[in-house]
């Protein structure tokens, strides 16, 4: 499935809230969930008339496209993620986010380096990301505990990094990464467990739904 390349707020209104998709702007009175919360569409407002009660399926569906969309993965890419999870000893969901989290997008984001994962994969993609001390430019490859990640040294004083260093809007410090933001460099010391990804998020509908 190819990616989505419209407007990302919309995502944020149809699953009726914030999702972080546009970094900066979702900190501020621009932001769309806060001017218009209800979901897109001509029917969006009115609801349309009588709304039917959502079926199981349907809170199963919109858990897992609420998640897809937050770290940004296709569906393709995605479901390859869940099928290694479920192969993995531990909570298959618990294995999910784990490993959603291990993406070096993700890392990057969570480093601060980045003002949302779009901006830390176009970070990736256009080589000012290294990985123990070698360019890396797959956003989708896993971070380890133990690598370092650093903004490349030719690219440590652009503009997007030191604003996103500098934004009210960083991400919360999670305690399984160790970043230096002087040298633009930070570490993965440990792998996260559940109660280490600030995500309020029911893994366990995604289970549920991929194992029908």
């Amino acid at each position: 499935m190819a990616r989505y390349t419209g407007p990302v707020c919309k995502l944020c209104r149809r699953e009726g809230q914030k999702l972080f998709l546009k970094g900066i702007k979702c900190f501020t009175e621009k932001c769309p969930v806060e001017r218009r919360p209800y979901a897109p569409g001509q029917h969006g407002q009115s609801g349309g008339g009588r709304r039917k009660k959502a079926s199981e399926y349907a809170h199963q569906l919109r858990e897992k496209q609420k998640v897809k969309r937050i770290y940004g993965v296709a569906e393709k890419p995605f479901r390859n993620l869940f099928e290694k999870a479920a192969h993995q000893t531990g909570v298959t969901g618990e294995n999910l986010l784990v490993a959603l989290e291990s993406r070096l997008d993700n890392v990057v984001y969570r480093m601060g380096f980045g003002a949302s994962r779009k901006e830390a994969r176009q970070l990736i993609k256009h080589g000012h990301v290294q990985v123990n001390g070698r360019k890396l430019d797959i956003p989708s490859a896993q971070v380890a505990p133990g690598d370092e990640v650093r903004i490349a040294p030719k690219s440590k004083d652009i503009l997007p990094v030191a604003a996103a260093l500098a934004a009210r809007s960083r991400p919360v410090n999670v305690a399984w990464l160790a970043v230096d933001e002087g040298s633009r460099t930070g570490r993965m010391v440990s792998r996260p467990g559940r109660a280490d990804i600030p995500l309020a998020v029911q893994e366990q509908l995604i289970v549920e739904l991929y194992s029908k």
